[in-house]
């Protein structure tokens, strides 16, 4: 009997995750069974589903979700091969972050939405603007983490390996390129995200033929709502799964954090 109670505990641990999904589900069914808003405007959650299967076996949908994932991927490669190494080297030399904090800090509080113009004027209306931008916004965040992953290294080690009589070259890639590893990976999985979340806003407002970003917005003006609904929904799917990724990339990898 007893061994069946951790049993059940573990099944209800693996369910708890659902729940969350399954009662909007629920809310959306009755919102549109009652009436509450406009079949017009809200359809059912199964007539939604629908599309999303229906467009992701081989259909239009799966073209423009495959587009937005290149585009992201693209735009986050960029982020994390430049801002990873450059992080790392400006967070090893405080002074020399400090002379450009003031520029991250800046261009990573003004909303890349509002850059958009300006990558228009220098990249035009092209796949290479949407992957710009993106990769812009994305950079500054992965490099600030990295950077202070590095000037926040514990102080312990640092003197523990400089005690032991290690260069500053050792101390650097020994000590501080590891200890940065988990605010990095906490910076590449928000650049992740926001790489996603730039591409399709720049592809509802940059001139674009594909994409999830595109089919939204145009599904919008000629009011298919199904197929706007669907569009949504595989976008927050594709966003979910990339963090997913990124959390269990980081179990595997950084798993001595906090030790």
């Amino acid at each position: 009997m007893a061994s069946t109670l951790p049993r059940r505990r573990i099944n209800m641990a693996r369910l708890m995750p659902f729940i969350g999904p399954l009662v909007l589900f629920v809310i959306w069914d009755l919102v549109v069974r009652f009436k509450l808003i406009s079949p017009i405007l809200l359809p059912s959650p199964t007539a939604t589903l629908g599309a999303l299967a229906s467009g992701m076996a081989g259909g239009e949908l799966l073209w423009d979700f495959l587009y937005t994932v290149l585009r992201t991927l693209e735009a986050f490669l960029i982020a994390g091969v430049v801002g990873v190494p450059l992080g790392v080297l400006l967070g090893s030399n405080e002074r020399s972050y400090r002379s450009v904090e003031f520029l991250i800090d800046f261009f990573r509080s003004t909303p890349s939405s509002a850059l958009i113009p300006l990558f228009l004027m220098i990249f035009g209306v092209s796949d290479i603007n949407k992957v710009a931008i993106a990769a812009f916004g994305a950079l500054l965040i992965v490099l600030f983490n990295s950077a202070y992953g590095v000037m926040n290294a514990r102080k312990q080690r640092v003197m523990a390996a400089k005690v032991m009589g290690a260069s500053r070259w050792q101390i650097f890639k020994d000590v501080l390129v590891w200890e940065s590893l988990q605010p990095t990976f906490v910076g590449l999985r928000s650049a992740v995200s926001m790489s996603l979340v730039i591409v399709i806003v720049a592809e509802m407002f940059i001139g674009s033929e594909r994409g999830l970003g595109h089919r939204i917005i145009d599904s919008q003006q000629v009011m298919n709502v199904r197929d706007m609904y669907a569009s949504i929904l595989a976008a927050g799917a594709l966003g979910y799964a990339l963090n997913i990724l990124f959390l269990v990339a980081e179990k595997r990898i950084v798993h001595w954090s906090g030790r």
